[in-house]
């Protein structure tokens, strides 16, 4: 586990002579009952001591996280939180940990399953966030959401913070469902600020009520301000001409009287205070190894004995921090007196954190000091850890943070941003980075590198090797299969004894690239046994992404009962059904989804995107997302959800790297698939246009989804000869390497464009593709195609060309779907009645306006046509749709699929 700091977690107790402020705890108890209660104030406001005091009287168990900067990181936030709630007695972080454990983490899954646990204890408890303006991140924010509108009724979340936290708080605010203290209840009024300032100067200083009265004036009921002047009154004799001789802003006062505060100490005590000031959170060791003092641990319980701003984080007083501002201003006077020293003890932290395991914050004391090379060393050195953790967006931050020359100077260091950039979609941008790694590696060839998981673990160790893996999958990710297979069989040459990582996914890219030139069978032979390494060595996530790849292969090869087998052991990698909850798993979801639409069973296919979607928004790789949104949008066509189809699809699109061919992102080819079917040639037309797709190229296999479209929207411009040159060219490449999913496909186009001209030759194609498609359960492919595949399964239906290759229930399946009918033809129980009702072309652009409630002389104008014609189409497209009346016509149309 990384960085799980106990520290984080501590309860804070009440501090001794504490004032008690009942009227505020009993606020705190109102929120008790209202599942979320803010506790929001600028600093020295008391928010933390408050919240001590009210826990340390209510009977209800207290998870607590202190949080700091590290917590935008999702992975470490939800971590602490989970370990919090356990400490508080909720069995949450067993059933959180294997989820975070996962690459690209599902947050949503993570939140449910805190939620069920708590909902599983039926306890009372309450979860305070402390410090919660230090989050900034915006998924942390959402996810959080999530939390508090799904918890249990006993649970209560507190928030406490400089800044209300980025979520909706109106409709609670409405509702009752919110507590809110805020500074005009954290002021200290008259009475309580007399009960503060006395019980702290102590009994020795007498202070006026007419002094007490200015501080708390002066202060405005400020805890901090009223703190510190307690302090430098401590043992004053001129309480009078103290109290009178400040006065401004709070910053001017904690400055003035923090002088004064330190003046009352001794030089030792002064010196120590300063030089800790550099650290975030104290102890003993810590101190002793950056100030060089042996008595530190001593030290810091007597400031804590003296009030001086130190505040616990854990039982056994062996961590604690400085109160934000006066750890603030003394750091400040540090630096400002004493530059060259700030440095060394910053050096001397991250040298002590990063000896026992505190990584971010050696990172961060390191790049204080001044020392970016070692900084970008560390990131250097867990960067196989933190990835392997999922903790990718702490990598992301390390690497953001660090100096652009010290990341130029580590060719490791490129290589990981180049992976984030690849898998993210970036692809240039990894393109980039990998050269200028390559160019950095022989400066940095012979430093020592040592990875914190152990050198056969982790594939920075080999640079030349990670770097040509790389390549390869980008060159596969643009389809160059060619270059893809040279960096691939590079990066085998490279590697050293047992960095059987590496090796596998080298294997993996060649295999990718075989698929790439067509040969799908050789690609599937050669990835099952690399999946079964991988699943050997506990590699899950590289086991389930590559049964992703492997199951669109077996799409490719028409083998849908393969796929659907390849999904279902993806979902049980681990032996039991967690491996279904890994982000992971959204990908190979979206295979299953893809086989379920293919074979019609759009409700199974919806509930597969269902859980596959959140899962693929968590994962770094972003093409399985895309693929899923793109299909979710082809469903909601199917169903005649217009609107919906269009801002799926769009969301697909934008999902959807650019420069990946269409092969592996086939995106922008299913959008235009879509406009397609519903008639819409002159956009699909454009887009073949804009990516400079003619008849007469020669189509490679990586472009295939592409000219399958081209060749839809040159059947629908009445050019059948050039769609079948192209068809035919695609043909003899499928049939070349057994690709039956291509042929399915190519021959049922083949079979529209033969329509009309060669009968004979439409039914022979139609009938291979039927063949092949029987098997699997094929019906979109038809079906989707919509009328002119009406017609010719209508004319093959009649022809009595079924056959054991194409059973009668299957061709009546068929029928069904596309609303073909034929008198005498065999359906799955029944025979048909009534005739083929195939529309013209002409028909249909006259239903399409009829169908929006055009009138028929509007319909004459648009189409240019009389409106005589137009009377004689519409009792064409009434008799042959079985309809009485226009609006019954247009119900019909949908039902067949005619109109989207």
């Amino acid at each position: 586990m990384v960085d799980l700091l106990a520290t984080k977690l501590f309860v804070p107790r009440p501090r001794a002579g504490l004032v008690l402020r009942p009227r505020l705890s009993d606020k705190l108890d109102e929120g008790l009952h209202r599942g979320l209660t803010l506790v929001v104030a600028p600093a020295g406001f008391g928010k933390t001591e408050l919240l001590a005091e009210w826990i340390s009287r209510i009977d209800v168990p207290v998870a607590w996280l202190s949080l700091d900067g590290g917590d935008n990181d999702p992975v470490r936030f939800w971590r602490h939180v989970a370990h919090s709630l356990d400490r508080a007695g909720a069995d949450v972080a067993a059933r959180v940990e294997p989820l975070l454990a996962a690459s690209g983490p599902a947050f949503d899954r993570v939140v449910t399953a805190i939620v069920n646990g708590l909902a599983a204890e039926s306890t009372g408890l309450v979860l305070v966030l402390d410090d919660y303006h230090l989050i900034e991140a915006e998924f942390v924010h959402d996810t959080l959401q999530m939390l508090v509108e799904n918890l249990p009724a006993e649970v209560q979340v507190v928030v406490a913070g400089r800044s209300d936290p980025p979520i909706p708080l109106a409709r609670r605010r409405a509702a009752g469902r919110l507590a809110e203290l805020r500074v005009t209840d954290l002021r200290f009024t008259a009475e309580e600020a007399a009960g503060l300032l006395r019980g702290l100067v102590g009994p020795t200083t007498v202070l006026p009520d007419e002094a007490v009265a200015t501080l708390a004036t002066r202060t405005e009921g400020w805890a901090v301000g009223l703190q510190l002047a307690a302090l430098s009154l401590q043992g004053s004799t001129d309480v009078a001409g103290m109290v009178a001789s400040f006065s401004g802003s709070h910053r001017y006062i904690l400055d003035y009287l923090t002088e004064e505060v330190l003046a009352h100490q001794s030089a030792g005590m002064q010196e120590f205070l300063l030089e800790t000031s550099v650290l975030g959170r104290l102890s003993g060791p810590l101190c002793a190894a950056v100030t060089g003092r042996a008595d530190a641990q001593e030290m810091l319980e007597n400031i804590e004995r003296a009030n001086l701003f130190l505040v616990p984080l854990d039982a056994e007083r062996g961590w604690w921090r400085y109160h934000h501002l006066f750890g603030d201003l003394l750091y400040a006077r540090m630096r400002q007196q004493r530059p060259e020293r700030v440095l060394e003890l910053h050096r001397r932290a991250a040298s002590w954190l990063q000896e026992h395991g505190l990584i971010d914050d050696a990172i961060r004391h390191a790049l204080s000091a001044g020392d970016a090379e070692s900084a970008a060393r560390l990131v250097e050195r867990h960067a196989d850890e933190y990835l392997n953790s999922s903790e990718d967006a702490t990598l992301e931050r390390w690497l953001q943070v660090l100096p652009a020359e010290a990341v130029a100077a580590q060719p490791r260091l490129l290589v990981t941003k180049a992976r984030l950039a690849v898998m993210s979609g970036r692809v240039a941008e990894g393109g980039e980075l990998l050269d200028v790694a390559e160019r950095a590696y022989p400066d940095a060839a012979d430093v020592p590198y040592e990875s914190s998981v152990g050198q056969s673990a982790g594939p920075l160790a080999n640079v030349p090797a990670i770097i040509a893996v790389n390549r390869a999958f980008i060159a596969n990710l643009q389809g160059d299969p060619d270059t893809a297979s040279e960096f691939a069989t590079r990066a085998l040459g490279a590697l050293g004894e047992d960095e059987w990582m590496l090796d596998a996914l080298a294997r993996a890219h060649l295999a990718m690239a075989g698929w790439s030139r067509g040969n799908s069978g050789e690609a599937e032979r050669a990835i099952v046994p690399i999946i079964d390494r991988w699943l050997a060595r506990g590699a899950l996530d590289y086991a389930t992404l590559w049964s992703f790849i492997l199951g669109r292969i077996q799409c490719a090869q028409g083998r849908l009962s393969a796929a659907a087998a390849t999904y279902e052991r993806a979902l049980t990698l681990d032996g039991t059904t967690d491996s279904a909850q890994r982000p992971a798993a959204g990908a190979v979801l979206v295979v299953a989804a893809e086989v379920a639409y293919q074979r019609n069973d759009l409700d199974t296919a919806e509930r597969h995107l269902e859980a596959a979607l959140p899962l693929c928004r968590e994962l770094g790789y972003t093409q399985p997302l895309a693929i899923g949104l793109a299909l979710r949008a082809l469903i909601r066509d199917v169903r005649g959800d217009v609107l919906g189809a269009d801002a799926g699809m769009a969301e697909a699109v934008a999902a959807s790297p650019p420069a990946v061919v269409e092969l592996h992102n086939p995106v922008p080819a299913m959008q235009a698939r879509l406009w397609l079917r519903r008639g819409d040639v002159v956009a699909a037309a454009r887009w073949a246009t804009e990516r400079g797709l003619d008849a007469d190229d020669e189509p490679v296999y990586v472009h295939e989804p592409a000219y399958l479209v081209l060749a839809g929207i040159l059947i629908r411009q009445n050019r059948p000869a050039d769609a079948l040159r192209l068809l035919d060219r695609l043909h003899t490449a499928a049939a070349e390497h057994d690709r039956h999913g291509s042929i399915i496909e190519i021959q049922a186009l083949r079979s529209i464009a033969l329509a009309g001209q060669d009968d004979d030759g439409a039914l022979a194609a139609l009938s291979e593709a039927l063949e092949l498609a029987q098997p699997g359960g094929y019906v979109r492919v038809f079906a989707d195609e919509r009328q002119p595949m009406a017609t010719v399964l209508g004319r093959f239906a009649a022809s009595g060309r079924a056959s054991a290759a194409v059973p009668p229930d299957y061709l009546g399946r068929l029928m069904e779907v596309l609303g073909v009918r034929v008198r005498g033809a065999p359906g799955p129980d029944a025979g048909f009645s009534g005739s083929v009702v195939p529309l013209s072309g002409r028909e249909l652009e006259v239903l399409r306006l009829l169908a929006v409630g055009r009138a028929n002389r509007e319909i004459a104008g648009e189409l240019f046509i009389s409106p005589h014609t137009v009377k004689r189409h519409v009792a064409h497209i009434l008799d042959k749709l079985r309809a009485s009346n226009r609006t019954e016509a247009g119900a019909r149309a949908r039902e067949l699929g005619l109109l989207s």
